[in-house]
């Protein structure tokens, strides 16, 4: 059974934060459960967010919620084990809404850092704005 493998432990990272303003935009309002936070990302091409497992995992689903009009048109998710290079996993294909939406990921290897790469923003400036971010799967073993 698939359950969140993002963990006290596990560390993020952000292509950029809103005129760096993490008080209020920061990357950690993506994983606080408040449907009144967000990440909102600068402007600029292919927005990104990497997170650092404290172990190996395998993926199985991403959840996300975007503000509608700031979201990606297409995503790519990458991963890699500690020492390793990144390497495409799948890619997936948001609607630009406010919904929480999921998609399946098939088969993927087991990593211990995955990247998703925001491509395409439906905001002209290439913003993005994330309310929450979810990774599911299992530990690898």
């Amino acid at each position: 059974m698939a359950s969140s493998l993002i963990c006290s432990d596990t560390q993020s990272r952000v292509s950029s934060v809103l005129n760096r303003d993490v008080k209020q935009y920061g990357k950690k309002y993506m994983f606080d459960s408040n449907e009144e936070t967000c990440w909102n990302s600068d402007q600029g091409e292919c927005q990104w967010v990497i997170l650092e497992f404290p172990q190996s995992v395998r993926v199985s689903q991403l959840k996300v919620q975007f503000q509608g009009g700031f979201s990606a048109k297409t995503c790519k998710l990458e991963g890699c084990p500690k020492e390793g290079d990144l390497a495409m996993i799948s890619h997936f294909y948001p609607e630009d809404n406010n919904s929480l939406q999921s998609f399946p990921i098939q088969e993927a290897p087991a990593v211990d850092k995955v990247k998703i790469m925001f491509e395409n923003s439906a905001d002209f400036f290439g913003r993005i704005i994330v309310y929450s971010l979810d990774v599911l799967g299992e530990k690898a073993s």
